[in-house]
C-alpha cells in the first residue's frame, strides 16, 4: 500500500459515555432491551440518567474507541465526529486528543448538544446501551476532509452512525474519496439492530463499497439472513473479501480472499465489561493490516486488545496496548 501519514481514519458517532452498573430488574423496570443499543431521545436521556446509579463518564463512541485503540498501540489514528461546542464536546475533543488520535472536525453551534450514550452493565458483563446523538446526526459530507481521506491506508466507517440520514452521504463520499485515492475502507456492523434497520443499504455498502469488513456473529447472520454462523460464513467467502466475524468466547473466523482462519479468544482472568470489545477489536486487527501482517496474526492483535478491554469498565484501554505486544508479535515469529 502507497506511503501514508496515517494508517486509519475512523468516522463514526462522536459520543460520552455514561457507564453504570444495574441489575436485570432496573433494566426491566424502565424497559431497557438487554444487549442492545436503542437510540433515545433527549427526554429519555434526561429520564435515565436520573435514575442510574453512580457511574463513569468518558468520552466513547465505537469508531472514536477503535481509534483510540491504534494510537495505544503505536499506531496513527486520525477522527472525524461531530459535536457540540458545549462542555462535554470539550471533554470529547480533550480525551480523543490526549489519546493520541488526530481530531479536527469542527464543532457544531446552535443545534442539538453532544451526544451522550447511558451503558448499563449488568453482573453478567454484558452492557445495554441508550444512546442520545444529539450533534452525531449533524455529521455530514462537507465535514469529510478529503485530504485526510486520501493521506489513511484504510478508512473505518461505524455502522452505528449510518441512522442520520446526513451521515450515509458523507460515508459514500469518503468511501468514493478512498477507493480514488487507491486506499482501503472498513466497516463495522456494529449492532444487529442495525443491519435489521438498514439491511439492503448495508449490504449494498458491503458488496460494492467495503474492503474490509467487521461484524459479530449476531451481525452477520442478521446480514445474511440466516440462523446459522456457517451459511453466513459462506456469503462471505464468496465475497473473496478481508472480514473479522467475532464470535465472543469462541474466537474469531478470519476470512481473506476466500481463504478462512480460526483465531482463539485471548484469555481474561475475568469479564468485567464487554463494552468497547467489538472496537478494540477492530482496532488490533487494522493495526496489522496496515502493516502488512498475516491476517491470522491480525486477528491475535485484535483478540489482545479485545481482551484488555473487557478486564475493567470502560472501553479506552487501561494499559498501553503496545506494551503488550512484543510477546505475541515474538511468539508468532514477526520480526520486531
Amino acid at each position: 500500500m502507497a506511503t501514508a501519514e496515517f494508517d486509519v481514519t475512523g468516522i463514526g458517532n462522536a459520543i460520552v459515555d455514561v457507564i453504570a452498573h444495574a441489575d436485570d430488574a432496573f433494566l426491566t423496570a424502565n424497559g431497557i432491551e438487554k444487549g442492545a443499543m436503542t437510540l433515545i431521545d433527549a427526554a429519555r436521556a434526561e429520564e435515565l440518567y436520573g435514575r442510574m446509579g453512580p457511574g463513569i463518564e468518558v468520552s466513547g463512541g465505537s469508531a472514536g474507541n477503535t481509534m483510540a485503540g491504534i494510537a495505544s498501540l503505536g499506531g496513527k489514528g486520525a477522527y472525524i465526529g461531530k459535536v457540540h461546542g458545549d462542555q462535554l464536546g470539550q471533554v470529547f475533543r480533550h480525551d480523543i486528543r490526549a489519546a493520541g488520535v488526530h481530531f479536527e472536525t469542527a464543532a457544531g453551534h446552535g443545534g442539538a448538544p453532544t451526544a451522550r450514550c447511558l451503558i448499563l452493565v449488568t453482573p453478567d458483563a454484558q452492557r445495554s446501551m441508550n444512546t442520545f446523538l444529539g450533534a452525531c446526526v449533524e455529521l455530514g459530507p462537507e465535514d469529510i476532509d478529503e485530504a485526510l481521506i486520501a493521506n489513511s491506508q484504510v478508512t473505518y466507517l461505524e455502522g452505528y452512525l449510518w441512522d442520520p440520514p446526513r451521515a450515509k452521504e458523507a460515508f459514500r463520499k469518503a468511501a468514493s474519496t478512498a477507493h480514488g485515492a487507491g486506499r482501503k475502507v472498513s466497516l463495522s456492523l456494529s449492532d444487529s439492530f442495525c443491519v435489521h434497520r438498514h439491511h439492503a443499504e448495508f449490504l449494498d455498502l458491503v458488496e460494492g463499497h467495503v474492503d474490509i469488513l467487521f461484524a459479530n456473529e449476531h451481525e452477520i447472520t442478521a446480514l445474511y439472513k440466516t440462523d446459522r454462523f456457517e451459511d453466513a460464513l459462506e456469503a462471505v467467502k464468496r465475497l473473496g473479501k478481508t472480514a473479522a466475524l467475532t464470535r465472543s468466547e469462541k474466537g474469531a473466523v478470519i476470512v481473506s480472499g476466500g481463504a478462512v482462519v480460526e483465531v482463539p479468544a485471548s484469555p481474561v482472568a475475568r469479564v468485567v465489561d464487554t463494552t468497547g470489545a467489538g472496537d478494540l477489536y477492530a482496532a488490533g486487527f487494522l493495526y496489522g493490516f496496515t502493516r502488512g501482517m498475516d491476517p491470522a496474526v491480525c486477528g491475535r492483535i485484535g483478540a489482545l486488545a479485545a481482551a484488555e478491554i473487557i478486564s475493567h469498565v470502560g472501553a479506552r484501554p487501561d494499559v498501553v496496548l503496545a506494551d503488550l505486544l512484543p510477546d505475541l508479535l515474538k511468539d508468532a515469529g514477526v520480526p520486531a
